[in-house]
């Protein structure tokens, strides 16, 4: 029996259908039940998806070098004693990904590993909980462990595919405009309603990207992410933003090509259309609109750094790496760095605050999308 399931099936029943993002984030955000809380292992072989984490170690090797060098352009601007850098993970999880970074930190540049200060922000509590286990003999350097960004910000804020998993509106264009996609019961099973749009800003942010929509066109329209970049901007009081997920700019995202729009679950590396029947026990995903992302970013004083692929970010940090990586950690380089597996769907987006504009290593390609 899927008990969160049954939850939502008596929320509709009692105050009616709800949206598709309010259903997303039951399904994902529960605190008991949802996916991110249940689930012990959600990427990997064993998971039910992969990411660059999972190719093992080398990926938050190279996060460590480009962290690094933050930290060096930091202290030339920073006053003398100001010596803490702050390392904040937004969807940390359980902290693979900081451990990873650490490891690296603490054995090839024990000066920078000794200024940093960890934040790991997770949503689920079962994740918080096994933080300190998983990071192991880097647990003291763990400062603050929440669901929520800290007040204040000063070094780098970094997420590794957050905002494609954001609760995210859907939306469909309808004889007489846009309708949203609202979740009903019907004989046992969760169905689509569309309604009226939910609130103004569906129709203001596909007015602003341009989207031309033809009659039974679907899209997504994440509000979340643009809601999450105005804390993210405002909690960065001085240093780098760093996101990397999966998705395309305005005229592509809102194009032809994706005119079924990209909402998708997925289950034991199996991929499924229909986001409805399994709450809770599958991951549900859309592609991130990075014009948007990048907008509202700028909107809240961060200059743009580097916008580009994840192949050329991992590049730029240094490919001679490879000589000194064995057989099974090259073939995790391969992974990450190959056009049509992370290397090309993968996007970087590289901000900064209060820095100027340092030429980082990361960014040596600068903008370069595929």
């Amino acid at each position: 029996m899927n008990a969160l399931r049954e939850l939502i099936a008596d929320r509709i029943r009692t105050s009616g259908p709800i949206s598709f993002a309010e259903f997303m984030e039951l399904s994902l955000y529960h605190p008991e039940l949802g996916y991110y809380a249940r689930a012990a292992r959600q990427t990997g072989r064993a998971g039910d998806f992969f990411t660059s984490v999972d190719v093992g170690p080398v990926f938050g090797r190279l996060l460590a070098k480009q962290f690094a060098e933050m930290w060096r352009v930091q202290a030339t601007i920073q006053s003398p004693e100001s010596e803490v850098f702050d390392l904040v993970e937004a969807g940390a999880g359980n902290g693979r990904l900081s451990r990873d970074i650490l490891d690296a930190a603490q054995r090839s540049d024990p000066g920078f590993y000794s200024a940093i200060t960890l934040s790991l922000v997770e949503s689920s509590p079962a994740a918080r909980a096994a933080q300190r286990d998983t990071l192991g003999p880097h647990a003291a350097l763990l400062k603050y462990s929440d669901a929520a960004l800290p007040a204040e910000i000063h070094g780098v804020l970094f997420a590794n595919e957050l905002l494609d998993a954001l609760p995210t509106h859907a939306v469909v264009m309808g004889e007489n405009g846009l309708r949203e996609v609202f979740v009903d019961v019907a004989d046992g099973q969760f169905v689509e309603r569309l309604r009226d749009p939910s609130s103004p800003r569906l129709v203001e942010y596909l007015s602003r990207a341009g989207a031309v929509m033809h009659k039974g066109a679907r899209a997504e329209v994440n509000l979340a992410a643009e809601d999450w970049m105005k804390r993210a901007t405002t909690a960065l009081q001085q240093g780098f933003l760093v996101l990397i997920d999966y998705g395309h700019d305005e005229a592509e995202l809102y194009g032809g090509a994706h005119a079924t729009g990209t909402l998708t679950s997925f289950r034991q590396h199996t991929q499924f259309a229909d986001v409805l029947q399994s709450p809770g026990e599958c991951d549900i995903t859309a592609h991130v609109d990075l014009t948007a992302v990048t907008r509202t970013a700028m909107g809240g004083g961060v200059e743009v750094l580097g916008r580009l692929d994840q192949t050329y970010f991992l590049l730029g940090l240094g490919i001679e790496d490879l000589e000194t990586l064995s057989f099974r950690q090259r073939l995790g380089m391969k992974t990450l760095l190959l056009p049509g597996g992370l290397g090309s769907t993968h996007k970087v987006l590289i901000f900064g605050k209060h820095v100027g504009t340092p030429a980082l290593k990361g960014c040596s390609y600068r903008m370069r999308m595929t």
